[in-house]
């Protein structure tokens, strides 16, 4: 267990949440909160898409081996955040019981993975597709504190992460369920915690699918009012124009 690496991710963490606390004073700590975890999605993401598709070994064949010094640190890093990231919402309960659960299952997953010292490969793979649609769902939050959600990139943001979350965390994790539940390498308590990953995913995928229909329908409504709008501007120009005749 590597506890040196994760005590120094976790005040890395810290001290950055820190540092933009100070600089945007003019702002809440929320702001802060959420440029950390912008920042601690980026990095993650980048770090184990590495460790996945170039370091390796590839998590849908080689799930439940050895963990590689690469995986390790990777999830040391990810778990200081999570330590720091739930001690936040727990200090400015922000999060509903769904997001909490999923704060706990994910630090219960990286734990076992560097106690054990094996499945690192597909711990990672479930990070990566956890984190990929984060930065998304940051930016969003950012564009309407700034008053720009409202917009062709607010509506761009929302398109990429609902695509992205349906095609990697549920279309690509359900493939990766399914390697993790057949692995005979795969121990017990590792694939519990694949079940409720998995499950919590469906939660917010439902979540996520039920957000999309009610915009959509409500762009769709305002569409049609501008379209009768529309008409009827153009009508009355038309009567205007015959009075004038």
């Amino acid at each position: 267990m590597p506890v040196l690496e994760v005590i120094c991710s976790l005040i890395g963490w810290l001290c950055l949440y820190l540092l933009f606390c100070c600089t945007f004073t003019q702002r809440g700590p929320e702001w802060s909160c959420r440029l950390v975890t912008l920042c601690h999605g980026v990095v993650i993401v980048l770090l184990t898409a590495y460790v996945v598709f170039v370091d390796g070994p590839w998590p849908f064949t080689h799930a439940g081996t050895e963990n590689t010094e690469l995986q390790i640190f990777a999830l040391a890093v990810c778990l200081g955040y999570f330590f720091f990231d739930i001690g936040w919402c727990v200090c400015y309960h922000t999060e509903g019981p769904v997001m909490m659960a999923h704060h706990a299952a994910s630090i219960l997953g990286i734990l076992l993975a560097l106690l054990m010292g094996v499945s690192g490969c597909e711990t990672c793979g479930v990070v990566f597709g956890s984190e990929i649609t984060n930065p998304l769902l940051q930016t969003r939050w950012f564009l309407r504190q700034l008053g720009l959600y409202d917009s062709l990139l607010g509506d761009a943001v929302d398109l990429l992460f609902i695509l992205l979350f349906a095609t990697v965390r549920v279309g690509v994790g359900t493939v990766m369920f399914y390697c993790e539940i057949t692995s005979p390498r795969t121990s017990l308590i590792m694939k519990l915690g694949g079940v409720v990953m998995y499950g919590l995913a469906w939660v917010f995928m439902v979540d996520i699918a039920r957000f999309g229909y009610k915009k959509s329908r409500a762009k769709y409504k305002r569409w049609i009012e501008n379209q009768k709008l529309k008409e009827l501007n153009t009508r009355k120009l038309d009567g205007q124009s015959d009075k004038s005749d």
